[in-house]
């Protein structure tokens, strides 16, 4: 199964380091069958971007609770092929929960905004929270920021594009 594991930049260089993610709470995003059913239409690129979008909110709100102002605050989302992912309905129709941790070869790409995003990415993650209680201006600022592409980098280009921040 493809999943997309929110993660923050700190995440990544530790992926690249120890050559595995964990996962936080074994919590990944994928198409599963609630998704699907969710969508009256799509097909499974469609709903690969829907899955992905949930990681990098997610990946904003891991940002919040990171607290590390030496790395840029940038969402990153790491899509990884596991065998081991048990949908949570219960939680979102997204939402699956990983076995254990993912092996850098099983690490197909990572999504990580670009510099250009870092300010909106900043104010968003201080008013997500209120946006999840029905903030209007806060679900703007979330939105700001989500209206910026995540760039998409091999996983190969991880140590490259780490050493370059």
């Amino acid at each position: 199964m493809r999943v997309y594991v929110p993660a923050t930049l700190a995440m990544l260089q530790k992926l690249v380091a120890d050559r595995s993610l964990a996962a936080v709470n074994h919590t990944a995003f994928a198409v599963t069958p609630a998704l699907r059913e969710s969508y009256a239409t799509g097909d499974d690129e469609e709903l690969a971007e829907v899955a992905l979008r949930e990681a990098a909110l997610a990946s904003m709100r891991l940002l919040g609770d990171e607290g590390d102002d030496t790395l840029p605050p940038r969402r990153a989302v790491v899509e990884a092929e596991v065998d081991d992912a048990t949908p949570r309905p219960d939680l979102d129709e997204a939402v699956v929960r990983l076995a254990g941790p993912i092996a850098f070869e099983n690490v197909v790409a990572a999504y990580v905004d670009n510099a250009d995003a870092e300010s909106a990415v900043r104010a968003a993650v201080e008013a997500v929270d209120a946006a999840d209680l029905g903030d209007e201006d806060a679900e703007l600022t979330v939105g700001d920021a989500q209206d910026h592409d995540l760039a998409w980098y091999a996983a190969q280009e991880l140590p490259f594009l780490l050493e370059l921040l």
